[in-house]
């Protein structure tokens, strides 16, 4: 049984272009099924979250860390009584917008079009499943339903008025701007506890396969770990359990109680802010003014310390910043030859170049086309067209 603030697949808001409903299947698990069907998600496999896509096997990806990001939103949406086929399908689409290179591509892509309109991963998202994934007879896109594309858009909360963003304060990116003029998302308030618990997902799932990550590199060690809030006290703990036992499976152990810690800790504050609430739908939870699924603030300051911590010692280390520096020339390489020559843009591009009737038309054309290249594909692009490509990190 759904809480009666979740999503009721039966009071879905529906799709922009009518179907037929399924015989076995609720709108949200349609939703689902198109995501991890689409293009943009298998090419997630080869799109990284730090490093470069071809540094190594063992480093997350934007494919692992959504599946990762899902499974998370799916638990806690459980236990809270949401609709998790909602929370799954909102965690499947979040990165389906990223360039290559993670924020690195991003940063680049921001600023590159900027005179055009802006660049932003949500509202690349909300373009692909809407207008890029060009696969049915019927519509451009996937058709998705209502709550599922009010969730890609908002989930991290409103984007307009006085509760939105800050980095929302000029102009909609155009993506999002488009999308919502052709169906209201209603950018102003905060999205369904569903989409808000796919949000926190991602927090979960980043800050713990961060340490992961960063620990394989050799960035920094256990020992570094040992001094911070969080991740010290687990560690303690397994070495009280577990005396002796070996670096990895005392890694692992560690890192999954940091994992707990923070599951536990979003259940636990949703279910007591919802007790308070008291919501009665899921309208109410998207007017309070503020989210409902969120950390405790003792655990988000000392999250807050972890962070800084892998900003210093592994987002801006100085192997990573190497390489950083190198991806954001390939893009800015590769961009301003595209919008010059879009004759280089491969054949199936070539009616969308031929519909841009000025250079800022042109110049989202080849931002989809950029932004939608895996590491690999833009490493080989940048090789084939410049003579060039990317090194390992040293």
């Amino acid at each position: 049984m759904l809480a009666p603030f979740a999503c009721q697949p039966d009071a879905s808001r529906g799709r922009l272009w009518p179907e037929r409903l399924s015989s076995f299947r609720s709108p949200y698990q349609r939703d689902r099924d198109r995501i991890i069907h689409s293009s943009a998600f298998r090419r997630l496999k080869h799109k990284t979250q730090v490093f470069v896509e071809h540094e190594g096997d063992y480093y997350r990806t934007r494919l692992t860390h959504t599946i990762e990001v899902a499974q998370v939103a799916r638990t806690i949406a459980g236990v809270l009584g949401l609709n998790t086929d909602l929370a799954e399908a909102v965690a499947l689409a979040h990165d389906l917008g990223h360039t290559p290179f993670g924020h690195t591509g991003e940063d680049a892509m921001e600023r590159l079009m900027a005179p055009y309109g802006g660049f932003d991963h949500n509202a690349q998202a909300l373009r692909i499943v809407t207008k890029l994934e060009r696969h049915y007879a019927d519509f451009d896109g996937l058709n998705l339903s209502w709550e599922t594309l009010e969730g890609i858009a908002k989930h991290n909360g409103p984007v307009t008025g006085p509760n939105a963003d800050r980095k929302h304060d000029g102009p909609l990116p155009y993506a999002l701007a488009e999308v919502n003029a052709q169906w209201d998302l209603e950018l102003d308030t905060h999205a369904s506890a569903e989409a808000q618990v796919a949000a926190i997902a991602d927090d979960v799932a980043y800050s713990h396969h961060d340490l992961h990550d960063g620990l394989r590199s050799g960035l920094f060690t256990e020992d570094d770990l040992m001094e911070l809030p969080v991740t010290g006290p687990a560690f303690e703990e397994v070495d009280r359990t577990y005396p002796g036992l070996d670096r990895m499976r005392r890694r692992h152990e560690a890192l999954r109680r940091v994992f707990g810690r923070m599951v536990e800790d979003v259940i636990a504050v949703a279910q007591n802010r919802l007790a308070s609430a008291q919501p009665k739908s899921v309208d109410d939870i998207r007017h309070m003014g503020t989210t409902i699924i969120r950390f405790s603030k003792p655990l988000y300051q000392d999250l807050k310390a972890v962070r800084s911590f892998l900003f210093h010692r592994m987002y801006r280390a100085p192997s990573v910043m190497a390489v950083r520096a190198e991806v954001t020339r390939m893009i800015d390489d590769l961009f301003p030859l595209f919008l010059r020559q879009p004759d280089l843009l491969p054949p199936e591009w070539q009616a969308d170049v031929a519909a841009a009737t000025d250079e800022t038309l042109l110049a989202r054309v080849v931002a989809d086309y950029v932004a939608g290249m895996t590491d690999r594909f833009a490493i080989q692009e940048h090789q084939r067209l410049f003579g060039q490509t990317v090194q390992a990190t040293p």
